[in-house]
């Protein structure tokens, strides 16, 4: 499974990080921006992400902001809507306006810090993504 981890906070990237890399190939970004011109890259060379876990609050470029530009990529790019990437926004903020606006920006699934690992995992097995360990 190829991941991407978008978060500024350096525990909280290398937490996913280790997580995820046992499943294959984890990238990071440390802000909206990177976010998007990785998986803007990704596609470009025909290895998209499976899965993006992805903060609100960054500098340079929010999780809202970045979500919806690669929304808006797979849209130009014809992706259909059961093959677009999966994305869990990971983030401390709980309010309902947060939520309803990140499920509005079409996120898949939505955890508030600090992350429960068991829940995590339930949804991203719930995408039917392939958790077999590689390492």
């Amino acid at each position: 499974m190829r991941t991407l981890i978008v978060e500024d906070d350096f525990m909280s990237r290398l937490v996913l990080q280790r997580l995820f890399s046992r499943y294959g190939e984890c990238h990071m970004a440390v802000n909206g921006r990177e976010a998007v011109e990785a998986f803007r890259f990704a596609h470009e060379n025909k290895k998209a992400y499976e899965l993006i876990c992805m903060d609100i609050m960054m500098p340079e470029m929010d999780g809202h902001a970045a979500l919806k530009q690669i929304r808006d990529q797979e849209e130009s790019a014809g992706i259909l809507f059961s093959d677009r990437v999966k994305v869990i926004m990971t983030t401390a903020l709980d309010d309902v306006r947060t939520v309803m606006d990140s499920f509005k920006g079409m996120c898949d699934a939505y955890l508030i810090k600090p992350i429960d690992v068991a829940k995590l995992l339930e949804h991203v097995r719930s995408f039917q993504l392939d958790l077999t360990p590689t390492r």
